[in-house]
This record gives C-alpha cells, sequence and structure tokens, in this order.
C-alpha cells in the first residue's frame, strides 16, 4: 500500500489509529425496511474486539441452526467498536431473545423479524468515528481536509490483502494450480488479486493524470449500479459526470477486454498472467469507480496531539484509503494482536 501514489502527495504528519478499540468506531447503514414479520430475525448487534464469523456463530448457536444459516450484511473488522446487522431463520411459532448473548464484547441493540434473510451487501454503507493518537504534525492534517473532501482514490485497504500481503501469495500459488479446498478463502484470495491489479492501474492513472483529468475516452460507471458503458468525453457526459449520475472508472479485471480503453490495456499488460487466471476462472471484467468521496467528513482537534475523524462512506470502500491522503497512520491494533488472513472489508 505505501507504493501506491498520493493523489495529494505524502503526509507529513504521523499519527496511531486503532490504539483502542473506540478509537475505531463503525456504524453500519441498512436503509431497508424490516417488515417486522416473517421466517427470519434480523439483528443489530454492536461489537467489541470481536470478528463478524465470531458473532454469526453465537447467533447460530442461540437459534440452533448451522453457522453457514447466519447471514450479515457485510464483514466488519475486528479492532475496533462496530455495529452491524445479522439475519438467523426462526420458526414463526418460536421466540428466542437473542439479548443472552449480551457480554462484554457483544450487544444486541435491536432485534426484528422480516421476510427474507438478509444478503451480502444489502446496507448502503457505514459511518466511521475515528481517533487518530500521537500526531506529530496535526496542521498537516487539517490543512488537507478540504482537498480530501473532494475525493480520493478509491484504492482496496490493506486488510484486502491479508498479514504481509499473504493473500497474493496465495494467489500466486493459486494461478500456479495449487488446490485451495477453502471455498471461502479462495474467493478471498481470488478477490485480492483482482483488487491488487484495480490498486496497480488506479495508482499509474493518480500518478500521470490525477483523478480529475479526463481521457478523450472513458468507460463509465453509472452512480448506484454495476452497469458501465464506453463514450467520447464530450459536453454531455462533463455535465453527467458534474451532476454525479456517472463516474470515472478503473477496470476489476477478468476475462476479454471489453470494457477497456487503449491506455489501460497497456497499463494491465504486465498483469496479463494473473487476468488470464482469473478469465479461467469465469471472472469477467466490471467496473469500479476510480474516485471515493468521504461524505459528511467532519475533523475535530481532541487536544495538540490527538484528532477525531467522522465521515461516511459506500458499501464495499476502505476507510484507510481515506486516512492514507491525510496522516502517515500505523495500525496500533497490530501491537497487541496477530493479524488474520481474512478479507475484513468494512462494506
Amino acid at each position: 500500500m505505501k507504493q501506491l501514489n498520493y493523489l495529494y502527495g505524502q503526509p507529513l504528519s504521523r499519527g496511531d489509529f486503532k490504539s483502542s478499540a473506540e478509537d475505531f468506531m463503525v456504524d453500519e447503514i441498512l436503509d431497508i425496511p424490516l417488515s417486522g414479520e416473517g421466517e427470519h430475525v434480523c439483528l443489530q448487534v454492536i461489537k467489541k474486539g470481536e470478528n463478524t464469523q465470531f458473532v454469526a456463530k453465537q447467533i447460530a448457536k442461540l437459534a440452533g441452526v448451522a453457522p453457514r444459516d447466519v447471514s450479515y450484511a457485510g464483514l466488519k473488522d475486528r479492532h475496533g467498536v462496530c455495529s452491524q446487522w445479522f439475519s438467523v431463520p426462526v420458526a414463526i411459532k418460536k421466540h428466542i431473545d437473542f439479548s443472552a448473548l449480551n457480554s462484554d464484547s457483544v450487544f444486541i441493540v435491536k432485534q426484528t423479524r422480516h421476510n427474507r434473510k438478509l444478503r451480502t451487501g444489502c446496507h448502503s454503507g457505514n459511518h466511521f468515528k475515528i481517533i487518530l493518537r500521537n500526531v506529530d504534525t496535526p496542521l498537516d492534517i487539517l490543512s488537507r481536509i478540504n482537498a480530501v473532501r473532494q475525493g480520493v482514490p478509491n484504492y482496496f485497504g490493506e486488510q484486502r490483502f491479508g498479514h504481509g500481503g499473504y493473500n497474493l501469495e496465495l494467489a500466486e500459488r493459486l494461478f500456479a494450480g495449487e488446490q485451495i479446498r477453502d471455498k471461502k478463502l479462495r474467493g478471498i484470495v481470488i478477490s485480492a488479486a483482482r483488487s491488487h491489479i484495480f490498486n496497480q492501474l488506479v495508482s499509474l492513472r493518480v500518478a500521470e493524470h490525477g483523478l480529475a483529468k479526463t481521457w478523450h475516452r472513458e468507460v463509465f460507471l453509472l452512480s448506484g449500479s454495476n452497469a458501465f458503458f464506453e463514450d467520447d468525453i464530450s459536453d454531455e457526459t462533463i455535465a453527467r459526470l458534474s451532476s454525479g449520475d456517472i463516474m470515472l472508472s478503473a477496470p476489476m479485471v477478468g476475462k476479454g477486454e471489453k470494457g477497456l480503453v487503449e491506455q489501460e490495456r497497456q497499463w494491465i499488460e504486465p498483469y496479463s498472467a494473473w487476468q488470464q487466471s482469473l478469465g479461467q476462472l469465469g471472472l469477467k471484467t466490471e467496473r469500479r469507480a476510480l474516485r471515493l468521496i468521504p461524505n459528511q467528513l467532519q475533523v475535530e482537534t481532541i487536544d495538540s496531539a490527538t484528532i477525531k475523524l467522522s465521515f461516511s462512506l459506500p458499501k464495499g470502500t476502505f476507510a484507510t484509503a481515506v486516512l492514507r491522503e491525510l496522516v502517515q497512520h500505523r495500525d496500533a491494533s497490530k501491537d497487541n494482536f496477530n493479524q488474520e488472513v481474512v478479507d475484513a472489508n468494512p462494506a
């Protein structure tokens, strides 16, 4: 991640985050209406220092179902205080008081019934409250806030790649013919490889063009959708970009070259072997937004070495992509915990 190009130049300030669980708070935004009836119980849970799978297993045990029957909108970081939603099938005539799970690390905020299970990605985003400690040059952070409000490169965070990039080592072995029998781990590894290529392409574009300059021909992503189309830059497309109707994008590579412009084809060449392997695994080329805009970004100076940030991000994006343009941040949680080889996407 340190090798990826910065949009606003490398920050001068250094600081720690996740010094304690309370320094990294995430509130999942679930804005779909819950019916109040049905064969699934939806649970809003606050967890502290626990990963999502651990909580899912506890819910499954109390409900008397297999862990695979418990679903959730998105994975949340272990090293923080995070609220998120789960769902579990429970017969309509059966009542379970899930507050029995309450402990020092898990708290059931709400439980309500719904007519279908929650699926991954059914939420709209997450709201973050982050405290940076031991900040050595707070003025540099404050001077960058207005620029960062305009957007940052939409990089995948280091969580996607596992401790020390181990998921990418596994990807290399997978593409060389080694089997990964664990389907979940296999999916994580494939996703890591694809995300790594995306980051490299975005980094190249940032270095040569920034995020504002357009090419004469672009592949545009429809806002709020995975649909994309290729078109020349014109007064119409510029107007649609300005209104937020469409966004500039970068490729999530897969089979074929549909949805790639010439410059991207050149940049992908060093990763052609991985692209071919991803295509053989059945992945098709998709697009992801080039720019990540933190909504309602606010900053508060608590003392001369402590800064509090708050902002909201769409699902599937990473708070660390915002942080890296503000401060050279050190993850203090790594001092106390062994890092797991998981995709801890705060999606």
